[in-house]
């Protein structure tokens, strides 16, 4: 694995609008491409309808929290494995693409465009128009926490 480019491991910002091509291959942007060079990534859908792409990096710590919610909780074991059975490995083509299998094509609604969202050290990956509704459709400001987080 290639080293981090911060002491605090990945970092993803901005968003990017890409088109997929006829195989679902979507290219990732440069800068996240540079951030996570030479990593394999887990594609996934925790948060539908988004689909999540982390780094393996970034997954060691995810699959070390599942590992750990299923022996305190073997109840979660189940949903886990259901979560974990929709889930690909992924490794970027010399161009920088990553295959998206049909299932979470369908399942994220993605059809010709794909908006990659940095999510700091993950990228989420959405239908451009759902994230739009999304976005639109929030009821709560997320400005009453701005001065909690950027002092």
């Amino acid at each position: 694995m290639a080293a981090s480019h911060s002491p605090r491991g990945v970092k993803f910002v901005g968003s990017y609008l890409h088109q997929l091509d006829d195989k679902g291959r979507l290219a990732l942007p440069a800068s996240y491409r540079r951030e996570a060079a030479d990593q394999r990534f887990i594609l996934i859908q925790p948060y539908p309808p988004a689909l999540t792409l982390y780094p393996e990096t970034t997954w060691m710590d995810v699959e070390e929290r599942l590992r750990d919610l299923v022996a305190r909780n073997p109840k979660a074991r189940m949903s886990a494995l259901s979560l974990l059975s929709k889930a690909v490995e992924v490794v970027p083509d010399a161009q920088g693409r990553i295959n998206i299998p049909a299932r979470l094509k369908e399942a994220a609604g993605l059809d010709g465009q794909a908006l990659l969202i940095g999510a700091i050290d993950k990228v989420e990956i959405w239908n451009p128009a759902t994230f739009e509704a999304e976005v639109a459709g929030q009821s709560e400001s997320f400005e009453q926490f701005v001065p909690q987080i950027f002092r």
